[in-house]
């Protein structure tokens, strides 16, 4: 057998089939698959052949080669645990497209694993379908396998096909690893997927079929080969190793984990799979990067960064501090460069987006497993096995904790969650989404049919007060002719200074009048470039073709266009200080306050919210101009516009600039002057979802108002500390440092009244047959007293066993001790379990202690006698 290192081995395989067999080369093929909607990565050799092998495309030579890059996560938490599995790798194929069939493919495989790779016929054994008589007679009369090596099989294990299209049976290839490999004496053949003797290496597909949609099979008139070997494992006989993470290519990977980590490879199998799992997903996340993946919450991003995440994690149980990921991804890049140069050209890139995102899950991890390591403490303490989906879903809503993480965790200490209860919490937090994006007009304009109604023109940037004719109104969908007072309805004018609802600013209101009538406007929304006023009738009559004066809510609209250039500010300068990656996730503009939803995956620390306050205020002071300007969609990209929605701008797109600090498309209303907005105060930051934050914030005279309110505070707060206003914090520091010296007085009191408690304790222990025990129940100690009860009873007393219950708060605590020396006679933790359940509770632990819970107060003493009887 040739021992080949990987690259060589690459090298081999594409030489043979293209140079000796006559296959057209092809060049890997990104991992985001191109024209396929139905994939979401690259998972398989032949993924982005489809169209290939169907037909709508041709080649010159209709046979082919590569190695084609994979990524596979649907056996991501047996990755490092296995020898084989891992979520990155290549598949080595050869692929005929009508050319040409069994013969060939079954007799060019033998040729290369044994002629090339030099691997030993009696090494080898193949499974054929049960019905494939021509493929079991090619390989035991035309290749000379021995037929006890030839398994025919069913069709779930040797038959390849959909729901409908191409199908055909295959057939497998594997190598014997030798005997010393097997699990058991019945480790003898192929056919256990847990065998680390025998191993699946080649797997050749005859697509010979059409599969019609009730279930007929139809002989195709030009049938395909499809065959997958993959590399990793053919190295990792080819080199013999253990696992396939151990070949040549992931030597130096490894060796720059163990440097980082300080953690040698082999010391301990534990953290082995660290190692391995971060070897695998380093290379993972290196390709994904370079084909142009970012991490996110849905869909291919959200596997990249599951990924980068599941690395990290495996970092910190190997104990490395800090990011890290950039020096393992650099190794990979240059274990694979020489097959893959965009690595090199891409590799700044690469390390930035990953780097970025493992620091923004630093906080994230260490935060939420402290949650979480603290909650599977509370379950053991409980003898509970599975967690609550409601605390799961805090951990995924509070701290941004993924799901799948939070599972796999548990999966390790052996619980379970309440998924069912998981989702039920996410539903409501999209149901309360859903409701907060809903317009509050009560109208809709879905009925209303916009043909034959002029647009209205908008004027309402600059003139808040113009007189504009009524052309349409409409009471609900139905058309009318007026409405009279009282009445409610929606109205259209020819023009407007009203602004409609969009870009996440809310619609004006006022009022529409003239001499003889007034109508109160509570909403507008627009649909074709026609502006719908959603008016009440207070005086008079409202009449179609007739004018009258459409005046805007002077003050409000300041207000707004306060809060909506404040935003544009604040969207700056959160790129300011929390980086380039943020980006704005929905926003909404009242005269009240400012909403603004960003991506980030942790909360921000005080400093950062000064600073972001700080950033905006100081461009406020600056009294930078504000500009809008309607330029073409190109002309704003050269500009450096941002935008949330660019595909909904049109050929002429508005520019709002304040200054040069911001810079964004924009059709909403502003300042003139960023003085106007007067001042920003940040009143809330919170999650919105996993990896989504929003901040609420106030301008102009909210902020005065805000002031004031806290003002009176402070003043009802001194009052009634008896305290002035400008001397509350020595007041609070006085008051905590005589609460303080109380607490100590108590404690001093209660450890006085301890010792006469430990005195009776004393007293009661009984001796019998070498035993010194304690069966006590205590009134309102706490578990703190408990475990010093215990500790002082455990220095004086040997073969002790100790049993307590204490009634505190309606509940009951239970602990059982164990001298160490007793342990072979007596088990804590089956003691606590037996005698708790009297009392409605559960608990556990080891052998020498245990405590648990109980709920009816009224069992202790049948408890306490019962645990009597157990000693």
């Amino acid at each position: 057998m040739k021992n080949l290192g990987m690259n060589d081995l690459r090298k081999a395989y594409i030489d043979f089939f293209g140079d000796e067999k006559g296959h057209t080369i092809l060049k890997s093929f990104p991992l985001i698959p191109q024209d396929d909607e139905s994939l979401l990565l690259i998972n398989a050799g032949m993924a982005p052949l489809k169209q290939y092998f169907t037909g709508e495309k041709k080649m010159k030579n209709n046979r082919a080669t590569s190695s084609q890059r994979c990524v596979r996560t649907g056996d991501i938490e047996r990755v490092g645990r296995t020898e084989r599995h891992g979520t990155y790798f290549e598949m080595l194929g050869n692929f005929s497209f009508g050319d040409y069939f069994k013969r060939e493919a079954i007799t060019w495989a033998y040729e290369f694993l044994t002629g090339k790779l030099e691997i030993a016929q009696e090494d080898l054994w193949v499974t054929v379908y049960y019905e494939d008589e021509e493929a079991y007679n090619i390989w035991k009369d035309e290749i000379g396998i021995n037929p006890d090596r030839i398994l025919k099989q069913d069709k779930d294990e040797n038959f390849w096909e959909l729901e409908v299209g191409p199908c055909g049976p295959c057939s497998e290839i594997y190598v014997d690893r030798g005997a010393h490999r097997a699990i058991d004496e019945n480790d003898n053949a192929p056919g256990n997927d847990n065998s680390d003797r025998f191993l699946e290496v080649w797997n050749l597909v005859f697509t010979q079929f059409n599969r019609d949609i009730e279930g007929n099979y139809t002989p195709l008139a030009h049938p395909n080969i499809d065959t997958g070997m993959g590399l990793e494992r053919i190295a990792m006989i080819l080199q013999e190793k253990d696992n396939i993470f151990e070949i040549d290519v992931n030597q130096d990977i490894i060796s720059e984990i163990e440097r980082v980590s300080g953690v040698k490879y082999k010391a301990d199998n534990k953290y082995d799979v660290s190692i391995r799992v971060i070897a695998d997903h380093a290379k993972a996340m290196t390709f994904l990067v370079s084909d142009g993946v970012l991490p996110s919450n849905e869909k291919r991003g959200y596997v990249l960064r599951r990924l980068i995440r599941r690395a990290y994690r495996h970092g910190k149980l190997l104990g490395i501090e800090g990011e890290f990921l950039s020096k393992i991804v650099s190794e990979v890049i240059e274990a694979y460069k020489v097959e893959y140069e965009e690595l090199i050209y891409n590799k700044d890139n690469i390390i930035k987006v990953i780097t970025e995102e493992e620091v923004r899950f630093q906080h994230t991890i260490d935060s939420g497993l402290e949650r979480l390591n603290s909650l599977i403490d509370d379950m053991k303490s409980n003898d509970q096995t599975v967690l609550d989906g409601s605390e799961a879903f805090k951990l995924y809503d509070t701290y941004g904790f993924p799901l799948d993480l939070t599972k796999e965790i548990l999966n390790e200490e052996d619980f379970d969650l309440d998924e069912a209860k998981f989702n039920e919490e996410m539903e409501n937090q999209r149901e309360l989404a859903r409701n907060a994006r809903k317009s509050d007009s009560g109208w809709s304009l879905d009925n209303i049919i916009t043909d034959g109604i002029n647009p209205t023109e908008f004027i309402g940037y600059d003139i808040l007060s113009t007189e504009a004719q009524i052309t349409k109104i409409f009471d609900e969908s139905e058309s009318k002719q007026s409405l009279n007072e009282g009445q409610s309805g929606i109205v259209v004018s020819d023009k407007t200074s009203f602004y409609a609802q969009g870009g996440g600013q809310v619609a004006d209101t006022g009022y529409i009048y003239n001499d003889n009538t007034k109508v109160k406007v509570t909403d507008v929304q627009k649909k074709n470039d026609v502006y719908f006023h959603t008016v009440e009738v207070l005086e008079g009559k409202v009449e179609i073709n007739q004018t009258y004066v459409f005046e805007v809510d002077k003050e409000r609209r300041y207000d707004i266009t306060r809060n909506h250039s404040a935003t544009h500010l604040l969207d700056q300068a959160l790129c300011d200080v929390l980086g380039d990656g943020v980006k704005q996730a929905g926003s909404l503009v009242d005269e009240n306050k400012l909403r603004f939803d960003f991506t980030y995956n942790e909360s921000l620390t005080d400093e950062e919210k000064r600073k972001i306050e700080d950033i905006v205020n100081e461009k406020i002071r600056e009294q930078l101009s504000v500009n809008k300007q309607i330029v073409s969609f190109k002309e704003s990209q050269e500009m450096g516009a941002i935008g949330l929605f660019e595909d909904k701008y049109k050929d002429k797109v508005r520019v709002v600039s304040i200054g040069d600090y911001s810079i964004e498309l924009c059709g909403g209303c502003h300042v003139n002057n960023s003085s106007e907005v007067l001042i920003f105060k940040i009143v809330s930051e919170s999650s919105v979802s996993a990896g989504v934050r929003r901040i609420e914030a106030i301008t102009g005279k909210k902020v005065y108002e805000l002031l004031q309110n806290q003002k009176q505070d402070l003043t009802e707060i001194a009052e009634s500390l008896n305290a002035k206003p400008n001397a509350i914090i020595q007041k609070i520091s006085s008051l905590k440092e005589e609460i303080e010296n109380q607490k100590d007085e108590i404690k001093r009191l209660r450890s006085s009244s301890n010792k006469d408690i430990y005195k009776d304790l004393e007293q009661s222990i009984e001796n019998k047959d070498n035993l010194n025990i304690l069966i006590h129940k205590f009134d309102n100690a706490s578990m703190d007293e408990l475990r010093d009860y215990e500790n002082r009873l455990k220095n004086n007393f040997d073969n002790l066993i100790l049993v307590f219950a204490s009634v505190i708060d309606n509940k009951i605590i239970f602990t059982v001790t164990v001298d160490d020396n007793l342990t072979d006679r007596y088990d804590a933790g089956k003691i606590i379990r037996e005698i708790s359940q009297i009392a409605g509770g559960n608990g556990g632990g080891k052998k020498n202690f245990a405590q648990a819970g109980g709920k009816d107060i009224s069992k202790v003493d049948d408890a306490l006698n019962k645990a009597r009887e157990i000693v």
